[in-house]
């Protein structure tokens, strides 16, 4: 019987700090995993907040590509204005700016 408390005293002085010891190396990272992960996480959802106006972005290239459109034909209406009020013959310019 005297043995058997030895025995106890050896597991609870022993072998339970090392389990502890052990299960703490254990523990902490994953505690920082769960950290990083909530990070992660957290930051994910105020990305896709600023993803909301992505779609918007080919409606915006289809104006840009007709104010292009509209700002050519300007360009050429002027063109014609000012040589004709002139006298002067047509440039090479304006065959640049309708090839355009």
């Amino acid at each position: 019987m005297t043995l058997w408390w030895i025995g106890n005293l050896v597991f609870l002085a022993v072998v339970i700090p090392v389990v502890l010891l052990l299960l703490n190396r254990v523990v902490r990272p994953i505690l920082e995993i769960k950290h990083y992960a909530d990070d992660v996480l957290d930051h994910g959802v105020k990305l896709t907040g600023t993803l909301d106006c992505v779609p918007v972005l080919a409606t915006t290239c289809e104006l840009t590509a007709a104010a292009r459109l509209n700002v050519t034909r300007y360009g050429l209406a002027l063109a014609r204005m000012l040589e004709s009020g002139t006298g002067r013959e047509p440039s090479a310019r304006r065959g640049k700016l309708r090839a355009r």
